[in-house]
């Protein structure tokens, strides 16, 4: 807990049992932490010189910790004081680095990364860096960071930024699918599913991307995209797969389900309008670039909204419903 001010986890250990011990010896306190005598005698001088212990008056082999109200406090502000140091010289780099980007040459606008480590240091970096918002596309195996090593992800939601994910369905059937499912929606992150995803995507701020690259010599590799229009096309693409997905809750059960909207949406009126015209469930999913078991994906749950057991009995509820109009026969006209 103590770490963002500096101290180790041995550190943090000796001077918890110092205040809660009050005083103690060297050898107490080496045997209550199992350390080597040695070490807890280094250890008590790094906190005498940060200021959380000192030696008794009663002996040199006596130590005890200085106030937590007074030294920690202390830390904590000079710490601050660092802290805003830093976003002061991070927030003149940005701007130093967005003057740069105005009269940068068009290849500076895309970064190549390779290799697993590069590629995971930048997926975690840009979601860290977020503000606002992180939007993906997931798909498959992942070939860098695993949902589980994805900190940044947690990090990130705590700070408020919004994510909005569109899963792959085979990406639940994984060994950790419906796990890390349910952690993002314990999160509170906006989670879709679809059959299938065009590619991997990760867009943060609508500002800067990450798109896959083929493996080259079994390394992964991503596309790091800074150039605006080319963001703002792949922001489109996102928004289009969103559009399509099915939302996931999750159950009273804590079980996450797919959550249609109350009613057809307009993919759906178009698929009922192609099955009334007498399509065929592939020739709809060809026709309107669908797989075909969004097509029946899509179908079944209208069957279900209306409470009908048939095709034939959705399509009457679709004209008395309005979802469809009905065409005069004698004129051609709706």
């Amino acid at each position: 807990m103590l770490t963002a001010i500096g101290l180790d986890e041995v550190q943090e250990s000796a001077y918890r049992a110092l205040v809660g011990l009050g005083a103690a010896k060297v050898s107490d306190l080496a045997h209550r932490l199992t350390l080597p005598e040695e070490e807890a005698v280094r250890t008590l001088r790094r906190l005498e010189r940060r200021g959380l212990a000192a030696q008794s008056s009663a002996g040199p082999d006596r130590w005890v910790a200085a106030p937590p109200a007074v030294a920690l406090g202390a830390l904590l502000t000079r710490h601050r004081h660092e802290l805003e140091q830093a976003e002061l010289a991070a927030a003149l780099l940005a701007e130093e680095y967005r003057a740069e980007a105005t009269e940068s040459e068009a290849h500076d606008l895309v970064e190549v990364v390779q290799g697993a480590s590069a590629v995971a240091h930048r997926f975690l970096q840009l979601q860290l860096g977020a503000t606002e918002e992180v939007c993906a596309l997931v798909a498959g195996a992942p070939t860098a960071v695993t949902g589980a090593e994805n900190h940044a992800e947690e990090q990130a939601t705590r700070r408020g930024v919004r994510y909005r994910v569109v899963l792959e369905r085979e990406v639940l059937t994984g060994p950790s699918g419906i796990a890390e499912l349910q952690r993002a929606l314990g999160r509170g992150e906006q989670v879709r599913v679809i059959d299938r995803v065009p590619t991997k995507l990760l867009i943060a701020d609508r500002a800067t991307a990450m798109v896959p690259l083929t493996h080259r010599a079994g390394e992964p590799a991503t596309l790091v995209v800074h150039a605006r229009g080319l963001t703002e096309s792949l922001m489109g693409l996102f928004e289009s797969v969103w559009r399509e997905a099915l939302p996931l809750r999750l159950g009273t059960d804590g079980a996450p389900y797919e959550d249609g909207p109350d009613g057809p949406d307009g993919v759906d009126l178009e698929i009922l309008s192609l099955l009334l015209a007498g399509l065929t469930d592939a020739s709809v999913a060809k026709q309107l670039d669908l797989g075909l078991r969004t097509v029946q994906r899509r179908v079944k749950r209208l069957m279900e909204l209306t409470g009908v057991a048939t095709r034939l009995q959705l399509g009457w509820h679709a004209y008395e419903l309005g979802w469809v109009a009905r065409e005069d026969r004698r004129t051609g006209r709706s």
